[in-house]
C-alpha cells in the first residue's frame, strides 16, 4: 500500500530553526529527472501550491507536489546532522540504488 510521505521531527524542527514558516515558506521536496542515477530530489525553500501535498507538524510545511509524489511513497524526510555537514535526506524504499552523494537515485 502507498502511503504518503511521512516526516520526522527532527526535520519540522530544523525547519522551525531555520524560521521557514515566519517567511510563509515550506520545505519543497520534488523528484527530477537527472542526476548520476537516473532521478534526484530537489529540495528547497519554496510556497505551496494548489496541487501540493502539504505534511504539517511544529508549525512548519513540508510540501510535495503531484508529480513527484508517487516517487516518494512511504519514503522519510529527515533532517541529518554528520561531521560532514547537515542536511535533509530521503530515505526513499521505492529507490532500488543510490549514488554516492545520496541526492540521486533509480527505480
Amino acid at each position: 500500500m502507498n502511503l504518503p510521505p511521512k516526516v520526522t521531527s527532527r526535520a519540522f524542527d530544523r525547519l522551525a530553526e531555520i524560521g521557514a514558516a515566519a517567511d510563509g515558506k515550506a520545505l519543497r521536496v520534488a523528484v527530477e529527472g537527472g542526476g548520476c542515477s537516473g532521478f534526484q530530489y530537489d529540495i528547497a525553500l519554496d510556497d505551496p501550491k494548489d496541487d501540493d501535498l502539504i505534511l504539517e507538524g511544529s508549525g512548519q510545511k513540508v510540501v510535495v507536489d503531484s508529480i513527484s509524489l508517487p516517487f516518494l511513497a512511504n519514503a522519510v524526510i529527515d533532517f541529518s546532522e554528520e561531521l560532514i555537514g547537515a542536511r535533509f535526506v530521503i530515505e526513499n524504499p521505492n529507490a532500488t540504488s543510490a549514488c554516492g552523494c545520496g541526492t540521486s537515485f533509480s527505480m
